[in-house]
Formats: C-alpha cells, structure tokens, sequence
C-alpha cells in the first residue's frame, strides 16, 4: 500500500513537473497572436492635442533650414553654420538669426518640402541678433508666418517651438513661457531688452526658428539656450516679435538698423558699483557729438573729477547702461530726449538729439 502511494505521488510530481516545463510551449501554441491583432478604438483627440496639431500643421510647412558656407560659387562650399529661419513675406525673405549667417558667403535655404533654393544676405542686424535673406525664387513660396504680440504674453501660457536641431528638420517641441522682460547680450555688443523666457525644448540648429503661440502666430525668434552643456536645460530665449516687426522692415529697406546713440563713452558698470552710483557714469563725450553739443561731461582723471552720472531718462529711472539705450531706441534717431544727470551732488535735466553712432568703437559702451 506504501509503495502504490509513493509511485502515486512521484507520478503526480512527475506530471506537475512536465507542467511547468512544458508550458510556455503550450501557452505559445494556444495563445500566440498568430494574425494581425484588431485595432482598438482610440476616441478624440484632446483639445490641446487637437491645438498643438494645428499649429504645427499650419506653420511648419514655412520654417525653413539655413545653410551657410564658405568658399566656392553661390551654393558651393563647406558648411560655415546653420539654423532655422521662417517665411516672412511673399517676396520670399526670410528671417533667422544673425549668428547664423555671420560666418558665410554664400547661402542656401532648404524649404519643408525638400527643396533647395540660393540665398542672399539683404539685412544684419547684429545688435538684436537678426538677419533677413531672400531666396531666389519668386512665387510657389509657403505663406508668412502669422505675426502676433509679445507686449501683451503672459507667464504660464503655452508656448511652441519649430525648428532643425542637430539638423533634424521640422521638429516641433512644447513648453510654456517661463519669463519674460529678460536681458539677452548679442555679439553686436548690446542688449536686447524684453527677451521671451521658455522652457520649450531649443537646441543648436533651432537659431532662428519661430517661438509660437496657441494660436500660431509669432511671438517671438529662438535665439539661445542657457545650458553649460550647450545642449536644451530648460532655458532657452528669444527675441520679442514687437522688436522683430520693428527691425526686419528696416532691414529689407536699408540693410541695416541705424544705432541710436548721443555720443558718449560709458564707464564700465563694476566702477559705478565700487563707488555706489546707481546710474551711467560717463566716461568722455564725443567732441561734435550731441553730447558734447548739450555740454555733458566726462571723467576728468587729471583732477580726478568723476564725469557726469546719467540717473534718469524721460520719467524713467537709469540703473544701468541697458536702461538708456532701450529708451534711446525706443525714442528713435533724430529726437530729443532728456536726461537728468547728476553733477556735483545737484541733478539737472539736460536736452539731448538722438544720432545713429552705427558701428563706431564698441557698441556696448558707447551709447
């Protein structure tokens, strides 16, 4: 009787054991998926799904990659940089950033479609880091992209970024607008006040590509990231439209952006701080200049008498050197504006005429 219950029971753990071995065979058999599987009903798309999809549908047949190179003939050459850049009008220019082009000779623009088309450089503006080309083509171009307001953006509002990083066309990426009234130095030595925060995914080769909103109009040019691995950290910046639609026209006109400036030197900002000065120290005046022609002063290092301290602009306090240049483009070439300076503890108000100083000495100091 013991024997028939061991053999018994070593049957069943034989039987178990051959179970266990034997069934992922039976469940590949049984249950394999051996014909496409049914698709399964998805249902709508989400509004922000349906949003994000429009926009991207709308504008990125007009964002465009461009290539700038060195050496031979017009579409020749090796690569000397490249980025993003968008339609801007029907005549064929196209917007992108200054840093862009600065290194080139000769340019080409590659359409959504895969199309290759010559550029030239018609405008640089390197003080706010723009540059404006037209392709050679006329007609058969993509709409311009819609233009909106940067004035008006609020923090926490949905924000879209179209572009080539790494040269990986028509890449779109989403975020929300971080900040906003930053500061941005650009290699023409100034500042370009207002900048647009965002934490939209910007990379190398998004220079240039447009900054979004829902719905779909321009607010602002992608023109860099703050990242000490040069690749996206969740800082990236771009140019206001308002200073975008008030640059390119002057661009396409004349080339160039004048300037605004009255003449003077700057002292560097670390002397105002060691002396506990919240103002532009100026440094020296410009003989001729209207500066010199409003009888403002500079550092006098033969008496050791500091120049004169410019602490206001209009109804506008003046901290730093920004501070008046932004007001000073803001007036224009060609009018006045008033100061209020401080000279020998007293402050006075001081009438000065707007010039454009265009690309005399450097740019960040001589206002």
């Amino acid at each position: 009787m013991q024997e028939r219950t061991t053999r018994i029971i070593m049957l069943a753990v034989a039987v178990l054991l051959a179970l266990v071995v034997l069934q992922p065979y039976v469940s590949g058999y049984l249950f394999s998926a051996r014909e496409p599987r049914p698709v399964a009903a998805r249902g709508d798309l989400s509004d922000f799904e349906q949003s994000t999809i429009r926009v991207f549908e709308n504008v990125a047949p007009s964002v465009v990659q461009v290539v700038a190179l060195q050496g031979r003939g017009r579409t020749g050459g090796e690569p000397a940089g490249s980025g993003t850049g968008f339609i801007w009008d029907a005549a064929g220019h196209v917007v992108t950033n200054n840093h862009v082009v600065e290194n080139g000779s000769s340019f080409v623009v590659r359409l959504a479609s895969g199309e290759v088309l010559p550029a030239e450089v018609v405008g640089r503006a390197p003080n706010y880091d723009l540059a404006v080309l037209r392709v050679q083509r006329r007609g058969g171009l993509p709409a311009p992209v819609p233009v909106g307001r940067s004035a008006d953006l609020k923090v926490g509002q949905t924000a879209y970024a179209i572009g080539n990083p790494f040269g990986l066309d028509q890449s779109l990426t989403t975020g929300i607008i971080s900040a906003l009234k930053r500061r941005l130095p650009t290699s023409g030595g100034r500042e370009v006040a207002d900048v647009i925060q965002t934490d939209a995914a910007i990379n190398p080769g998004n220079s240039g590509g447009p900054l979004l909103d829902s719905a779909g109009r321009l607010i602002g040019v992608n023109t860099a990231i703050f990242s000490p691995s040069g690749t996206n950290a969740g800082i990236g910046f771009a140019i206001p439209v308002d200073v975008v639609n008030r640059v390119v026209p002057e661009l396409i006109r004349t080339g160039r952006v004048p300037t605004p400036g009255i003449g003077i030197l700057a002292s560097d900002e670390t002397l105002a701080a060691q002396l506990g000065v919240n103002g532009v120290i100026v440094a020296g005046v410009v003989p001729g200049s209207p500066a010199d022609q409003a009888g403002l002063r500079g550092v006098d290092p033969r008496a050791g008498i500091i120049g004169d301290i410019i602490v206001g602009v209009e109804d506008a306090p003046v901290r730093h050197l920004p501070d008046l240049t932004d007001r000073l483009e803001q007036t224009g070439v060609g009018n006045t504006i008033s100061l209020k300076v401080l000279r020998d503890n007293q402050t006075r108000t001081i009438e000065v005429r707007i010039v454009d100083v265009g690309e005399q000495g450097p740019p960040s100091r001589r206002p």
